[in-house]
């Protein structure tokens, strides 16, 4: 019996390995999740999982099949009630798959007892998830991230929408969490902040920190702020600073980032490395001695929140620059872990970059006590324990028998649950 579900618009994700790292935990953790994939993954996955793992994922049909037949069902009357009014009234309206998407999973998770949907980001997954909770009755919460909470959109489903009907809302930073509080007032007290998990231990290393080994990784987007990276490169050049830096990443500025490289005469300092699988990303992290993600809010609003490169680069104990963007203040602690320069400032971010080079000693100390923070607030142990607590306490979701052996505080959860949730599962009069 699955205990709850995971709904994902693609799973397993080449950019969204935590995603695959908590299912996984989840699992370890005795809680036996169905996990559900929108689409089919096409691209490689950059993390390393069992192959019963991937066979155990359900894929929906193609949208075509599940268009044509929930058409057919509405033509034969044999579509339930919500469903056929919801279709009827859509007209011409965009998103129309979602209720496609619901009304052919709907069926599967009620008879696998499910009663409790997780979905990862406020994009299609939690919009499907919304409709299952309209035509099923399936309850659901949602991980909210950086720009599917942040930037506005049009969906008919709103941002709104989602916070209002979810049983909880998990997002990654605590920055986050006050932000969609201060959004949603009415809906504060069921926002909690969970951190994105990593394996800490996979990045442990005692490699030499010696040399001038600059490295980023990330999307070629404008949020992450490589075109002042490179600028500060430029700097670091003309002012005689031995360095070379490392850009991992793919994506649309990757030829406006390569022209500046070659304008600022940095070809063969500044390399843009292309994309890297998280295996192949461990032994760089090992070999360099700082780690640079200058991220930047983009013009739209858009901007990371708690990115996970750079939980794996403390963990990898690298000293840490970043700027003071959405959740990263509460990972880098200015002169203990890293340094924080103002964002948009490549004076300053070379100023960082330069201290951090000259002074071996102390990045040195710092790359350590950054591994001790990821350990204690990143390890997967204890951020998906987190999700899985609120699952138990706020999901309508009961914990296995493998679950409560593993976590004796499980039970006192599940007692702790509003009494509209105890009345739903029949648990009032336990």
């Amino acid at each position: 019996m699955n205990t709850f579900a995971y709904l994902f618009e693609r799973f397993p994700s080449f950019n969204q390995t935590f995603c695959s790292r908590e299912v996984e935990e989840m699992i370890r953790q005795g809680m036996n999740p169905l996990v559900v994939s929108i689409r089919s993954e096409k691209e490689g996955t950059g993390h390393d999982y069992p192959a019963e793992f991937a066979r155990a994922v359900h894929h929906l049909p193609s949208p075509e099949e599940m268009e044509s037949e929930a058409k057919k069902l509405r033509e034969e009357r044999r579509l339930p009630g919500p469903m056929g009014r919801a279709l009827g009234r859509w007209g011409a309206r965009g998103d129309k798959m979602r209720v496609y998407e619901a009304a052919n999973l709907g069926p599967l998770l009620k008879a696998r007892g499910v009663r409790h949907v997780h979905a990862h980001f406020a994009g299609i997954a939690a919009r499907t998830a919304y409709w299952l909770n309209r035509f099923y009755g399936i309850g659901y919460s949602f991980t909210g991230h950086a720009n599917d909470i942040f930037r506005e959109t049009d969906f008919p489903v709103s941002l709104a929408n989602l916070v209002e009907d979810a049983r909880f809302v998990a997002t990654a930073s605590d920055f986050s969490r006050d932000w969609l509080a201060q959004k949603f007032p009415r809906q504060a007290k069921k926002i909690f902040g969970v951190y994105n998990g990593i394996h800490v231990g996979k990045f442990a290393s005692t490699a030499s920190r010696a040399g001038g080994g600059i490295l980023t990784v990330g999307r070629y987007v404008e949020k992450k702020g490589f075109a002042h990276l490179i600028e500060a490169c430029r700097i670091l050049k003309e002012r005689g600073v031995p360095f070379h830096c490392d850009i991992v990443g793919e994506g649309p500025l990757q030829e406006s980032l390569a022209a500046q490289i070659d304008a600022a005469g940095l070809a063969g300092r500044v390399v843009l490395a292309g994309p890297r699988s998280q295996a192949e990303l461990l032994p760089l992290y090992a070999a360099s001695g700082l780690f640079v993600l200058p991220c930047v809010r983009e013009a739209g609003g858009g901007m990371d929140n708690l990115p996970t490169v750079i939980m794996e680069a403390m963990a990898a104990g690298l000293p840490v620059i970043s700027t003071p963007i959405a959740g990263v203040p509460e990972m880098i602690v200015e002169g203990r872990t890293g340094w924080v320069v103002p964002e948009k400032d490549p004076a300053a971010l070379a100023g960082a970059i330069a201290r951090a080079l000259s002074t071996p000693d102390l990045a040195a100390t710092c790359g350590e006590q950054g591994r001790l923070r990821a350990a204690e607030l990143f390890s997967i142990e204890t951020t998906a324990r987190r999700l899985k607590h609120l699952l138990v306490r706020l999901g309508d979701v009961r914990p296995g028998s493998d679950a409560l052996k593993q976590d004796a505080l499980l039970k006192k959860r599940l007692f702790r649950r509003p009494a509209i949730l105890l009345h739903a599962s029949g648990l009032a009069g336990l």
